[in-house]
Formats: C-alpha cells, sequence, structure tokens
C-alpha cells in the first residue's frame, strides 16, 4: 500500500471509499462525499490524500482551513477520513492521519482540529483539553493537536463546504 496526494481522476473513487466508509454509521448523514466535493470545487481541499492498494483508492483523508473567532491562521481541520470497508482494521486510516499531520508540520501548520472520537484520536495526539468551541459539537468530541506553537481559545469554524455552502 502506497500513501500519495489526491490526483485529477481520483474523484470519483474518493467519492466511492467515502460513501461506503460512512453507509450505516450511526454518526454520519451520509454528506461527507459531498462535503470533499464542495471543499474541492471551492479551492478549499488543502491537503488531500488517497491510500492506494494494487492500484485502487482505499482510503482517503481531507484537511481545509479552518478559522477562529479570533482570527489565528494557519490551523486546518482533518475529516472526513475514510478507509474502504473491506480493509479497515489494517491501520491504513491511522497512516493516512500521521502522514497528513506530518505534511502539516513540516508546511509550518500551527495546528490541526476535528470532530471525532477521543479515544481513536488520541493516540495521534489530539485531545480535547483546550479551550476551543464549535456550535452544536459536545467539547470532548472537538479535538486539536498543536502543531507549530499553542492551541488558541475561541470559537472554531469549519469551511463552508462542511454545511452545503462552499461560498
Amino acid at each position: 500500500m502506497m500513501l500519495r496526494p489526491e490526483r485529477q481522476g481520483d474523484e470519483a473513487a474518493i467519492g466511492a471509499v467515502t460513501a461506503a466508509a460512512f453507509e450505516g454509521h450511526p454518526r454520519s448523514d451520509g454528506s461527507e462525499p459531498k462535503i470533499i466535493e464542495r471543499l474541492r470545487a471551492a479551492g478549499a481541499l488543502t491537503l488531500s490524500l488517497v491510500a492506494e492498494q494494487e492500484g485502487e483508492v482505499v482510503g482517503h483523508v481531507a484537511f481545509s482551513p479552518v478559522t477562529f473567532s479570533g482570527g489565528e491562521r494557519g490551523w486546518f481541520g482533518l475529516g472526513p477520513i475514510a478507509v474502504r470497508p473491506d480493509v479497515q482494521g489494517h491501520g491504513i486510516g491511522s497512516r493516512l492521519v500521521r502522514e497528513g499531520v506530518r505534511c502539516l508540520r513540516e508546511g509550518g501548520a500551527r495546528g490541526c482540529v476535528l470532530v471525532g472520537e477521543p479515544a481513536y484520536y488520541r493516540r495521534f495526539g489530539f485531545s480535547a483539553e483546550h479551550g476551543l468551541s464549535t456550535p452544536g459539537i459536545p467539547r470532548e468530541y472537538l479535538l486539536a493537536l498543536p502543531l507549530n506553537g499553542p492551541v488558541p481559545s475561541g470559537i472554531v469554524a469549519f469551511h463552508p463546504g462542511f454545511f452545503g455552502d462552499a461560498a
């Protein structure tokens, strides 16, 4: 298996992997493939990595800019992340997260935030121990990982593409 940046022609495979990974998930409304499409269309898909196995895309992770109520810049949101169901549990998602975080760090990003399961993302250094909030998200699921500097406090906003408005 190899990890690489998304390239032209991967869009349909990324959408299919994402749809399959989230199908029937209790915390999904099925919008994840559309989120990626809207981020891409808005030019907000800052980092898009795929996992490829035997020439097929089997995993994907997206990173896009986030904003803070205090105006801090250089932070990114992780997500959606997806691994094809038949290859889940083999470390593909972990590799995608680690590689994405490495790329962000090396690119000078200040940090990364996500909404997700604390027990899973803690292994990568993400924590809910910060002064951030996002309307409608319980604080324990809003996780942050500082990369170059401290975690700011205040309200974090994900790109409008997450909510159906990629303007």
